[in-house]
This record gives structure tokens, sequence and C-alpha cells, in this order.
């Protein structure tokens, strides 16, 4: 039986992915989480073999959050759960520790798939994002700006992209609106940008958000 644990801060998407793993007579929840403090402590009390992960929820979350749950239990599969579709975030997150990447417009068809191929050691993601990896592992392969950000620049840079000001960011990540633009004007300054629509456009151009959430 693989155990597993849903994290999304979403009521109704927890529901809904419980109800498709319920079908499988090898998966069992074992337990859910909403924010990345449930997530932490879920991770310490309890016993499972796969953290189903939202990437964006209320605090810590994302690459950050991967990184902790790692940290706490190295040998914890990770299956990240995103609205992106965009490569990057993808890649970044298994760089970050993740096994798996699955947006959620492709849960219901390929959860069950997902977990069990990760459960069993495995990894679940595209072959793009396969062969950015191992371009990134190349020596003499330029980065684009992009990869340079850390990951609390690279969840700001999302964050202004879709549309959020410095003061709703604070408030969605839990940090002081003085640190939230701090990394902005690093992004900022890394991406060489000097205004909104430019590092929309530069967002764009990279792949790094939808353009409908523009």
């Amino acid at each position: 039986m693989i155990r597993i644990v849903i994290a999304d801060d979403h009521a109704i998407v927890r529901e809904g992915l419980k109800r498709i793993v319920g079908e499988a007579e090898d998966l069992q929840v074992a337990d859910e989480a909403a924010d990345g403090t449930q997530v932490m402590a879920r991770v310490r009390e309890c016993a499972f073999d796969v953290l189903v992960l939202d990437l964006s929820m209320p605090g810590r979350s994302g690459m950050e959050l991967i990184k902790l749950v790692k940290a706490e239990k190295p040998r914890l599969r990770i299956l990240v759960l995103s609205m992106h579709q965009e490569l990057q975030y993808a890649v970044r997150a298994i760089k970050s520790g993740a096994s798996g990447y699955l947006t959620k417009e492709s849960a219901p068809a390929e959860l069950v798939q997902a977990i069990r191929k990760i459960a069993g050691g495995g990894a679940y993601i595209t072959a793009e994002v396969a062969e950015q990896l191992a371009l990134g592992a190349m020596p003499g392969v330029d980065a684009a700006p992009h990869e340079a950000l850390t990951d609390r620049e690279f969840q700001v840079l999302q964050q202004l992209v879709e549309g959020h000001s410095v003061t709703d960011i604070a408030g969605r990540l839990k940090l002081s609106v003085k640190t939230v633009s701090t990394h902005k004007a690093n992004l900022m300054q890394k991406l060489g940008v000097t205004s909104q629509s430019a590092l929309v456009r530069y967002a764009m151009r990279h792949g790094l958000a939808a353009d409908e959430e523009l």
C-alpha cells in the first residue's frame, strides 16, 4: 500500500484528489495539509511514502518548501502539482528535490500513474523537462538570466508577472514589504529590466508565464 499526504490550500482540490486516489486499491490517503506549516507537521509526525504538493500555498511554498521537506526526510518522494505548465517551474522543482511534476489540468488522468511511478523509485517528468535538466548539466551551455535567480526571487517574479503588487506579495508570502521590494530590485537587476512592462515581456519571451495570466 502506498500512503500519501495531499497538500493544497483549496479544500475542493484536496477532495477531488482524494476521490481520484480513492479509486486505486493500492493507494491510501494518510493525511492532508492546507499550508506549508501543516506540510512540515505531517512530514514530522506521519509515516507516508509520497507527498502530493501544490506548488503555490500560503506561507512557505514552492521550491523552498520542497527543500525543507527533503531536509527532514531525504527519502520521501514528492510529486508537485502546479497550475503552471511552463518548463522552468518543473525544472526548478526537480532540481529542488521533487521526483515528479504534474499540472493540475492533467492530474485527473495521470495522478495515479505518477504516484505509482515515483513511489517505485522513478521520476515522472516530460521529455522536455528531462532535456532541460540534461542541458543544464552540460559544461559550456550558457544559462538564461532568470536561471541565476534565487528560489525566492523566482517566486516573487512569478507573483509580479501575475499582476500582484509588492504589498499583496508580502501578504501572500508572509514577508515584509521591504523584503519583497529588495527581491524585486535584485531580480530586475539580474534580468536587465527597469520596468514592470519589461518584466512581463521578459517572462513571456522565456515562457515563465502563460499569456492569459498576463
